[in-house]
């Protein structure tokens, strides 16, 4: 499927399995960029990213989504099961040289999508202290903090959000509230 996105055009939204070619920048620009902010070497971080068995991100639980322009991944993610009723976003990440353009809110809205899709009735997901941007992705695109949010990012830790989703009467399916 291919969507408009202003300022950049066409960018194809592209179902892909974790051990594709088109997965292997972002996992590895998410590698550096934890690394950079948590500590570790960008490979232990890689190898952690890449030891999750691949069927959690693959049908019929799971999905992993990447935004190409052409044939250049510039944004992507991913959900897996976290229970019956609720889906665990994972690995959002937008390439360094396509940010600030909404692209994050597309990589979540398409998420969404297939999430509702899949019949799943919430979204789950967490992200860490030192990750200001990802939060204030989360909280635009209506997630709920699952933490006191009066509190300092590094006191909070682990930042928990959810994100009920709610049945459309009018198409009868399931979409993001």
């Amino acid at each position: 499927m291919t969507i408009e996105i202003a300022g950049i055009g066409g960018v194809e939204v592209r179902p892909v399995l974790q051990d594709d070619p088109l997965a292997a920048p972002l996992i590895e620009e998410l590698a550096v960029e934890y690394s950079s902010r948590y500590g570790g070497t960008r490979d232990e971080v890689f190898e952690d990213l890449t030891t999750y068995p691949a069927e959690e991100f693959a049908p019929p639980q799971g999905a992993l989504l990447v935004l190409t322009l052409g044939d250049q991944p510039i944004a992507g993610g991913a959900f897996r099961q976290f229970d019956s009723d609720t889906a665990e976003l994972k690995r959002i990440w937008t390439s360094a040289s396509f940010r600030q353009r909404g692209l994050g809110k597309v990589v979540v809205r398409e998420l969404e999508a297939e999430i509702a899709a899949r019949g799943y009735r919430r979204v789950f997901l967490t992200t860490g202290p030192r990750q200001p941007e990802a939060v204030a992705l989360y909280l635009s695109c209506g997630y709920t903090p699952l933490y006191d949010t009066a509190l300092a990012p590094l006191e909070v830790g682990i930042h928990p959000f959810d994100k009920k989703l709610h049945v459309r009467h009018d198409y009868d399916r399931r979409v993001p509230a």
